[in-house]
């Protein structure tokens, strides 16, 4: 009989990005691999601060052990407050905790800082998911990023289990043409706006296109208009697959220089599709795969230094050609078949039947 799996989902209505892919992928591999799998989601809702813990007392009332009857015989939380639920065989896959209360607390990206509630609410988040991770029987993690992060505020082991982009398959590669892309949701974290002003230090006729939506998109069109870029740079919104597919083959080089990003599809995407990727050294995640001068470029988090990447790659297409075919070497052998099996390892074990 199928193992039975449940993957844990906590989505804000309407939104949709790299952890929602992520998620319906992971329930796509497990039935692949011969799992029972189904998506369980619960909405998440994150204002004012004491719904945090709301939330978390909600995924805590779950019982997710069975159903009509028939054993559930793993859960795989994916990030905060899932992994709150009640289960006897839990294993994590972290993408994530509600990071406004760990790293970013106190920058420009969250709205935690040292008040008399912030900090309460900072503590409690933080005992909380030292004790929930705690009860698992392993703890994975997108990165080695998000790992470091876990050990670092909560002393909480765990393992990194690196995985494709759901759009691998489709990615091919093309000319490199006269444009560099810049690919994700339009948030401040993402800082979208540190590549528009990279592109003052460009010379022309190189142009910038930038595919995503978000709640920060008025804040880039009036950053473009006031920088005299409207010509140069171009906010594309939100592209169907095959576009983005066209995108990433006719792009000279990728520009994505977030903060402290998790992980980030779109450094796998620019490699899959031989495209040089250009960050920052404060991106977190995405330094786990570029190396600087070897397959990609990396400055520090200013205009003039990522522009000065942007403007080398724009004198050469041959250089961002050999930066791209290296950065495809790079990330080939990442695959899901070592990500189920570490999901499920515990699940062959429990099969095992006992020694006479």
């Amino acid at each position: 009989m199928a193992p039975t799996v449940l993957v844990c989902e906590a989505q804000v209505p309407f939104v949709r990005g790299g952890a929602e892919a992520l998620v319906r992928e992971l329930v796509a591999q497990l039935e692949r691999h011969g799992c029972l799998v189904e998506r369980v989601s619960v909405p998440f809702k994150w204002y004012p601060k004491p719904e945090l813990m709301a939330h978390a007392a909600a995924w805590r009332l779950l019982d997710l052990t069975e159903s009509c009857g028939r054993p559930i015989d793993l859960v795989i939380p994916t990030k905060f407050p899932t992994y709150c639920v009640r289960h006897p065989h839990k294993v994590t896959w972290l993408m994530h905790q509600y990071r406004a209360a760990y790293d970013l607390c106190g920058t420009e990206y969250a709205d935690f800082d040292h008040r008399e509630l912030d900090t309460a609410v900072r503590e409690r988040l933080r005992a909380l998911d030292t004790e929930m991770l705690g009860e698992c029987a392993a703890v994975y993690t997108i990165s080695q990023t998000t790992s470091d992060r876990l050990t670092r505020f909560n002393g909480v082991p765990s393992t990194p289990l690196y995985h494709p982009s759901p759009l691998a398959p489709k990615l091919r590669a093309g000319a490199y043409g006269d444009y560099f892309l810049s690919v994700g949701r339009l948030e401040t974290v993402k800082r979208v706006d540190l590549a528009i002003e990279a592109m003052t230090h460009v010379p022309a006729p190189m142009r910038l296109l930038i595919a995503g939506e978000g709640t920060y998109r008025h804040g880039l069109e009036r950053r473009i208009e006031e920088l005299g870029l409207g010509d140069r740079v171009t906010l594309l919104g939100a592209v169907d697959e095959p576009t983005l597919v066209d995108l990433y083959a006719g792009a000279r080089g990728v520009v994505f220089a977030p903060f402290d990003e998790d992980y980030g599809y779109v450094t796998l995407e620019a490699f899959e599709a031989r495209r040089p990727v250009v960050t920052a050294t404060d991106s977190g995640g995405v330094l786990e795969f570029v190396r600087h001068g070897v397959n990609g470029l990396v400055g520090p988090p200013d205009a003039a230094a990522l522009g000065a990447c942007l403007a080398e790659l724009a004198d050469s297409p041959a250089r961002a050609a050999a930066l791209g075919e290296a950065g495809y070497d790079s990330t080939r052998a990442i695959s899901w078949d070592g990500v189920v099996a570490a999901l499920t390892a515990g699940l062959a074990r429990r099969e095992e039947p006992p020694v006479a």
